[in-house]
């Protein structure tokens, strides 16, 4: 539970970083920085997305005693369809990989904001303006 609330306190500065203004295109599956390939798949990048925007609002409750807190947000993770391990290696990867951090940065943009997190079409990016 310690290890919950510790990465809930960092995956908590992922949701209030200010570079998250634009969401970040998809990007193939994650590689640790061990070298050990770790997949996480969209739906999970979702679900990982729900639950620390869910365990971020339990922890900033005031409501919430603090003795409550590691169990109320327990409880968030697990509601959305991922178990507390996933989200702790989901975490965790988001500190040291920075690829897995711009994915989970672009989730959680999108949960949060409400829009899809799918990257632009190549027909939609501006096309550079010529010098006359």
């Amino acid at each position: 539970m310690v290890k919950l609330r510790l990465l809930a306190l960092a995956t908590s500065a992922l949701v209030a970083a200010p570079a998250l203004a634009q969401t970040a295109p998809a990007a193939p599956p994650a590689t640790a920085s061990d070298g050990a390939a770790t997949a996480i798949t969209d739906a999970e990048l979702t679900m990982f997305a729900k639950a620390a925007l869910a365990s971020d609002a339990v922890s900033k409750d005031p409501a919430v005693p603090a003795a409550d807190k590691p169990a109320k947000m327990t409880e968030a993770v697990t509601a959305t369809g991922l178990d507390t391990a996933r989200f702790n290696e989901i975490a965790g990867l988001a500190q040291t990989d920075p690829m897995v951090r711009e994915k989970v940065q672009a989730a959680i943009i999108a949960v949060r904001d409400g829009t899809p997190a799918a990257a632009p079409s190549p027909a939609a990016s501006p096309t550079p303006m010529q010098s006359q």
